[in-house]
């Protein structure tokens, strides 16, 4: 059972991230960390290799991490990437944030508030 997702338009972006940092055989690591305007906030980043901790999920061709301790609060969480006119991102979906920022990047959830910081 996968507790995050990466659609194929998001797995497309990270596998073009990859290859233009020679790290084709590497890893999208989703984390999830204090801060933020509302006491959580998302990271994404290029690794190398896993560590002991992590669950490791495959989407179209692409090797997702997460550590377990982060499974609660991102559990259902889906990750895209979406283009309009005024460029592309990526977008996080997760069913278990209960207040959100505008940025979309700061949350929090019903059984975990974080550390907010100053906006």
């Amino acid at each position: 059972m996968s507790h995050v997702t990466l659609t194929e338009s998001a797995a497309y972006e990270v596998k073009d991230m990859l290859e233009k940092n020679e790290m084709e055989d590497g890893y999208l690591r989703f984390k999830v960390q204090g801060g933020g305007c509302t006491g959580l906030t998302y990271g994404m980043a290029a690794e190398t290799e896993q560590t002991e901790n992590d669950e490791v999920y495959e989407f179209h061709g692409v090797k997702v991490l997460v550590d377990k301790k982060d499974i609660p609060v991102i559990d259902g969480t889906v990750i895209d990437f979406k283009q309009s006119l005024m460029g592309g991102g990526f977008t996080i979906d997760n069913p278990n944030a209960t207040l959100a920022c505008g940025c979309g990047s700061s949350f929090r959830t019903k059984e975990v508030a974080g550390q907010p910081e100053d906006c």
